[in-house]
């Protein structure tokens, strides 16, 4: 594969301020050894930690062996997209062959296609008998945004296992019957102008969480208006989620521009990085546009803050820099919790900085040398979940969606691979097209 190598200048005038191209993405200020090691230690997360019986991700894993709230057995279907997409990239670093990563990926598509649904859609959390487990009081049923996260990874699969073959092609089948049969539609509670993000069978709507105003969720409306079987409309995406454009502004947050405000609240304009991550592990920002948002500009900037942020350290809190940064939802002193400027409680995250690569490659590049230079926050899996020096405070745990975004993500820097895999999808580009998206 072609190597790029550019100089600091060349990195911040061609790589931070334009989208990376598909080519091999590695500075000379860069040590690859390094990306490869956090690549394979986060995969392993998946790859090595994973749940036996299903094949599927572990909600968490806690190197302490002490589960407060939740048993070690929990499976979380968000982060099991996240695993098939981290298993594509096992497959093109060589830290697993196609063989193996295709006997796997049969063996927890199997599981997923036996194991609980509402109306097409998993819940938040499964067993691994396949039931559904409560992740709260009342959220016991379908859970649309975990549905979308696994989704993506399933069509990324789909484009990935692309031999003409019985074993790839029985994969490919079985995804596309699983992602027909996502009864998008049904979570307009009737038909609304927007999207619900749960239901259940004994509660119904009871959790009313109607999903609106930018965040996490882009990715579910996009596929909702890609289905095949079951698809929204587009005023349901532009009223619903979008607000027709209210959450446009020119604000600024340290002199960058917000581009939206993330709460529809001037007071609260930044949300957890988490929410430039998710969405885009396999939708394509660079070039992403619909009527209102350029999505990369979007994206970057919301970077550009979380970083300004900690480089600034307006609160004064221990160790905070250009180097060690990162504002996202993560374990805390206090429990999980989210984190943002406007939210800040001296909790670094290494998932924010570590899966922003595409957006900051050079300031991610920092924080990547300081946590591997500071063994305390380094364990089996690569970075531990969230570290505070003003507290001294180290968890030695993990939680799956943050370890899982960060080889997927450093690999889109890298080489694009997931972002073109996903975006080449047909259904994907009919929703696109739908909703009045530009993307090339």
């Amino acid at each position: 594969m072609v190597r790029i190598l550019f100089s600091l200048f060349f990195c911040v005038l061609f790589t931070c301020c334009q989208p990376p191209s598909n080519k091999e993405v590695v500075t000379d200020k860069m040590d690859e050894s390094l990306l490869d090691r956090v690549q394979l230690e986060t995969f392993n997360y998946y790859w090595k930690g994973v749940e036996p019986i299903s094949m599927a991700a572990r909600e968490r894993i806690h190197m302490d062996n002490i589960y407060p709230a939740h048993p070690p057995e929990i499976i979380t279907v968000g982060a099991s997209g996240f695993a098939l997409m981290a298993t594509i990239v096992g497959v093109e670093r060589g830290f697993v062959s196609r063989e193996e990563a295709l006997e796997r990926m049969t063996h927890v598509i199997d599981f997923f296609e036996k194991a609980d649904r509402f109306h097409g859609a998993w819940p938040h959390w499964l067993l691994p008998n396949g039931k559904m487990t409560p992740f709260s009081k009342f959220d016991n049923g379908g859970d649309l945004v975990e549905t979308a996260f696994l989704i993506q990874g399933m069509l990324s699969l789909r484009q990935y296992f692309n031999k003409d073959n019985e074993k790839e092609k029985k994969l490919r089948d079985k995804i596309t019957k699983l992602w027909e049969e996502v009864e998008w539609s049904w979570y307009t509670k009737g038909g609304e102008k927007g999207l619900y993000w749960h239901w259940s069978p004994e509660y119904e709507w009871k959790m009313n969480f109607k999903v609106h105003g930018y965040n996490e969720c882009l990715i579910m409306y996009i596929l909702a208006a890609s289905s095949p079987t079951y698809p929204i409309e587009k005023d349901v995406y532009t009223e619903g989620y979008m607000l027709n454009g209210k959450l446009v502004t020119d604000s600024t947050l340290y002199d960058i521009p917000v581009v939206i405000d993330h709460y529809n609240n001037p007071k609260q304009p930044i949300g957890p990085m988490f929410w430039a991550q998710y969405s885009y592990l396999g939708l394509d920002p660079r070039n992403l546009k619909d009527e209102f948002v350029d999505f990369w500009k979007l994206n970057v900037n919301h970077t550009k803050i979380i970083h300004k942020h900690s480089v600034v350290n307006p609160y004064e809190y221990e160790g905070y820099s250009d180097s060690c940064w990162g504002l996202t939802s993560s374990y805390s002193m206090g429990g999980y919790k989210g984190h943002n400027p406007t939210q800040d409680y001296g909790v670094i995250s290494p998932t924010a900085a570590l899966a922003s690569f595409p957006y900051l490659p050079e300031e991610s590049y920092k924080f990547l040398e300081f946590v591997y230079g500071n063994p305390d926050l380094i364990g089996t899996y690569g970075p531990y979940d969230a570290f505070s020096f003003t507290s001294d405070w180290i968890t030695p745990r993990y939680l799956g969606l943050d370890q899982l975004t960060i080889p997927v993500m450093i690999e889109n820097y890298r080489t694009g691979l997931l972002w073109k895999l996903f975006m080449q999808d047909t259904d994907l580009q009919n929703g696109l097209n739908k909703l009045n998206f530009t993307y090339n």
